[in-house]
């Protein structure tokens, strides 16, 4: 299935490292203000692309737009940087990186740390710490300090390219969700939903669903729907039950995370729905790690009947994540079909 690779690239590029999503923001509203009826910001910067239904229930779609960053906390009296971060990392994975840091301009800087020439043996065998690395901009702290200052936000640098029938590159988690989300909308203009659907784009996702939080205590909704990357594990020397999903074997549906026990009538609803419409898709249980379904699912009165739709992505966190342009189009089509024939199914308890 073809998808809209030049606009996954451009929305993969943006930056929007976690509570500083200001770029990839205004790109999101630019790009659904034609789709829907209103768009709405929030004081936290979540982003509410509304679509009127023919009822008065209300569904939400959760999709962060914020990808994991670093931010500036010291510049010491060479130039060298040092940052913390903001989301999860293996710190191997910075080695030789390039990254962003947006300050009164955008500065290029490398993740740099102690040559391994000049390491003690035991340097050598230790693991990796964040501590270990500082950011080099090739530019004396007089210079830095014109561009850069101590809070400014920094994100990585990796160009996006497509590999076979996958795109790779940075922030696939969870740009892929945004670039979901934005089409689903696309498919749905024009018709008929049964609910009033909020299709949300949601800040620091990566820094604990906050967010999804606020978003989804101001909405209240019926429904909910997570949309998120999740790990595709189907690498050499996995085992079969460790591999959670798989490239290619289609849309995740979610049954569980660290942070959601799926609703068991949502689960098979969407069971159901990718069924009837021959869409193509596995279950995924993770055992570590959350989505913004947590929020959605809890932090509204009483609740809401809660599932997810996740895309399954190999080496999530690192600049080189990749996912099936398949398993992309699938997703889009598996949310349009739960979405719109949501007042079809039997909510009752049983």
């Amino acid at each position: 299935m073809s998808i809209n690779t030049k606009l996954l690239n451009k929305i993969c590029t943006t930056p929007g490292a976690p509570g500083f999503e200001q770029k990839v923001r205004e790109l999101v509203i630019k790009e659904v203000k034609s789709l829907v009826d209103d768009v709405q910001v929030d004081n936290m910067g979540n982003v509410y692309a509304i679509k009127k239904g023919t009822s008065d229930k209300k569904v939400m779609i959760g999709a962060h737009m914020d990808e994991i960053g670093f931010i500036v906390t010291h510049i010491d009296d060479k130039g060298f940087i040092r940052f913390h971060t903001l989301g999860g990392f293996d710190p191997k994975t910075l080695t030789a990186q390039r990254v962003i840091i947006h300050g009164k301009k955008d500065v290029i800087g490398v993740m740099a740390s102690k040559p391994i020439h000049v390491m003690t043996a035991d340097e050598r065998n230790k693991v990796a710490k964040l501590s270990d690395y500082f950011i080099d901009t090739g530019l004396s702290k007089k210079e830095v300090e014109k561009h850069v200052s101590i809070g400014d936000p920094i994100t990585r640098e990796r160009e996006f390219i497509e590999m076979g029938n996958c795109v790779n590159g940075k922030s696939l988690d969870n740009r892929l969700a945004v670039f979901i989300l934005i089409e689903t909308l696309r498919k749905l203009k024009g018709k008929k939903v049964p609910y009033d659907i909020y299709g949300v784009f949601t800040v620091q996702e990566e820094v604990g669903i906050r967010g999804a939080n606020v978003a989804s205590l101001k909405i209240n909704p019926d429904f909910g729907f997570g949309l998120d990357t999740t790990i595709a594990f189907d690498l050499p020397g996995a085992a079969a039950h460790e591999q959670i999903t798989r490239l290619g074997e289609g849309a995740a549906i979610k049954v569980m995370d660290a942070g959601t026990i799926c609703d068991y009538r949502m689960v098979a609803y969407m069971k159901q729905t990718a069924k009837k419409h021959k869409i193509k898709w596995q279950p995924e249980i993770l055992t570590a790690g959350g989505t913004d379904t947590a929020g959605i699912q809890r932090m509204t009165e009483g609740g809401s009947i809660a599932g997810a739709v996740s895309i399954p992505t190999r080496h999530l966190h690192q600049v080189i994540e990749m996912a099936d342009k398949d398993d992309i189009a699938g997703s889009i089509n598996l949310l349009t079909a739960c979405i719109t024939e949501l007042d079809t199914y039997d909510w009752s308890f049983k």
